[in-house]
């Protein structure tokens, strides 16, 4: 027992390294991926058909290429076109296209839900698309949406161990290295396995919140 706890306390710091870095390519990947998902949101909801199909087209080039596939493009493939980019860059920049899609269809979702009569009557004041998007519609459809928002989190905070794949120094990466010096399989991914369900278990929180609010409501 006394030779468990000494090797949790020696790997605990080095796994805390690779912490750092998957809340960095989380948080960098869930601010691109809310911003691009909100154009392409914006985008399929113009009314003007153009634009509404490249959106469609867009989000479905998204959702049927992989994400290790996406990361491995843009890491490798990338600087051959003349644009090198750091392996956590290209970790950010993957997983935050791939996840654009997704909140884009949860950001639909979301502004369709809005009752068409508060458009209309918008409309009748006198506000164009775009006011009665910022002041009516958007915020309703975002409060609607933050459950599935939250789910999103979750997941992409899980998905972050794909950006070991291109050597980025998250916690995934930090535990296989740890793993290969120190050959402790079991200490050291049962650490990991802890540590992950650590970081989701406020989201899974909050978002069993959100979803009991909105019930109520």
């Amino acid at each position: 027992m006394s030779t468990l706890m000494e090797n949790v306390s020696l790997y605990l710091p080095v796994l805390m390294e690779g912490v750092k870095g998957t809340l960095i390519v989380t948080v960098g990947s869930l601010a691109l991926s809310t911003a691009l998902g909100l154009v392409w949101a914006l985008m399929r909801a113009s009314g003007i058909r153009w634009l509404a199909t490249l959106s469609e087209w867009i989000i479905n080039i998204l959702r049927g290429i992989p994400i290790i596939v996406m990361l491995f493009y843009i890491y490798f493939v990338m600087p051959d076109i003349g644009l090198s980019l750091t392996a956590m860059q290209a970790g950010i920049i993957g997983l935050g296209l791939a996840y654009s899609a997704y909140q884009s269809e949860n950001f639909r979702a979301g502004i369709e839900a809005v009752d068409h009569g508060q458009v209309e009557a918008a409309m009748a004041m006198g506000m164009k698309w775009p006011t009665a998007m910022r002041r009516v519609i958007l915020p309703q459809a975002l409060r609607m949406t933050l459950p599935p928002y939250g789910n999103t989190m979750i997941m992409m905070l899980k998905d972050s161990s794909q950006a070991s794949t291109i050597t980025v120094a998250e916690l995934a990466m930090q535990g296989k290295l740890l793993a290969l010096s120190t050959f402790d399989n079991t200490t050291v991914f049962t650490l990991v396995a802890i540590i992950y369900l650590i970081m989701c278990l406020p989201l899974i929180l909050l978002v069993k919140h959100l979803e009991k609010r909105g019930r109520q409501k």
